[in-house]
């Protein structure tokens, strides 16, 4: 499944969870450049395919890998969240891969990286303020949450204190003014593990990457026909943690509070949890992709 665009992780684990035979609408909500989709359309011949980006290359790149399987792939530009809660079909499936593809990551242009001369940028479309619109024009405080909740930064105050001195004089443009504030906080000791929370802390906070998850995983659970299962692969605690929490509040019978003596919730499970411990990439994937190496997939089914 490798491809010049992106290469997904943990395919047939996806395959093996959805069950694409079965037929019906699956929704590939964070389509990449289509490996996923493409994985599902082969799995099952009755299967069919929405594809959904907010990056209008994915979409393109996509649309031409899979143009062979006709009106059984189709693509919608967007946000997966706000789509998500826009559906009037009934789903099969659904999967999210969450993060940022290969080509993001190695389109210099695209600002998703903290190599030298990358512009401060990591939208995933192209509207709203970028990331250098972010360091330079954030409150201090603000700038302090972001790096806080979204990159469990223990060095919140010091980096974003260089952040505003820095920016009195020269604006952020590209990668390397943000990492030599970094190297002046932690010194000789800054580690590649160091840029990179704050970079995703950033990339989060300019693509709203949170609320999009919160706003579909509900979304996503309802539409779903009875039977149909939900895939989500995470890349991080901060989605992981959200995704687990919310399987089990679904395959919970009873989400009354503990002190309540009759039951006055559901009554039922919405569903059950398919992967009782997270599902990882086995060694071989990750020698053939070492950007895999973080994924973690979970897998639910709603109740028939």
């Amino acid at each position: 499944m490798t491809e010049a665009y992106h290469t997904p992780v943990l395919v047939e684990e996806v395959v093996h969870w959805l069950e694409p035979q079965r037929g019906g609408l699956y929704l590939d909500g964070t389509l990449g450049g289509g490996g996923h989709s493409e994985a599902i359309l082969e799995a099952g011949s009755e299967a069919r395919v929405l594809g959904v980006d907010r990056d209008p290359e994915a979409l393109g790149a996509a649309e031409r890998r899979l143009a062979e399987y006709g009106d059984r792939f189709e693509t919608r530009a967007g946000d997966y969240g706000v789509v998500a809660e826009r559906l009037e079909v009934e789903l099969a499936g659904a999967l999210l891969d969450l993060g940022v593809s290969s080509h993001q990551i190695d389109a210099l242009e695209r600002g998703f990286t903290f190599r030298e001369g990358a512009p401060l940028d990591m939208r995933m479309g192209r509207e709203g303020p970028s990331a250098a619109d972010v360091l330079n024009e954030y409150e201090e405080a603000e700038l302090v949450r972001v790096l806080r909740e979204y990159g469990e930064e223990p060095r919140a105050w010091p980096v974003v204190r260089r952040i505003v001195a820095r920016r009195r004089s020269e604006p952020f443009r590209v990668s390397d003014d943000l990492v030599a504030v970094l190297e002046d906080v932690y010194g000789p000791r800054l580690s590649p593990q160091d840029k990179a929370r704050v970079f995703q802390a950033l990339r989060i906070e300019v693509n709203d990457e949170l609320t999009s998850l919160d706003r579909a995983l509900p979304a996503l659970r309802d539409a779903l026909e009875p039977g149909g299962v939900f895939v989500v692969i995470a890349y991080h605690s901060l989605e992981d943690r959200r995704v687990k929490n919310a399987f089990r509040e679904w395959s919970r019978s009873c989400i009354c509070p503990p002190d309540l003596p009759v039951c006055q919730c559901r009554g039922e499970p919405l569903g059950e949890t398919l992967t009782r411990k997270i599902v990882r990439p086995s060694e071989a994937e990750i020698e053939r992709n070492p950007r895999a190496r973080s994924a973690r997939l979970r897998a639910w089914r709603k109740a028939a």
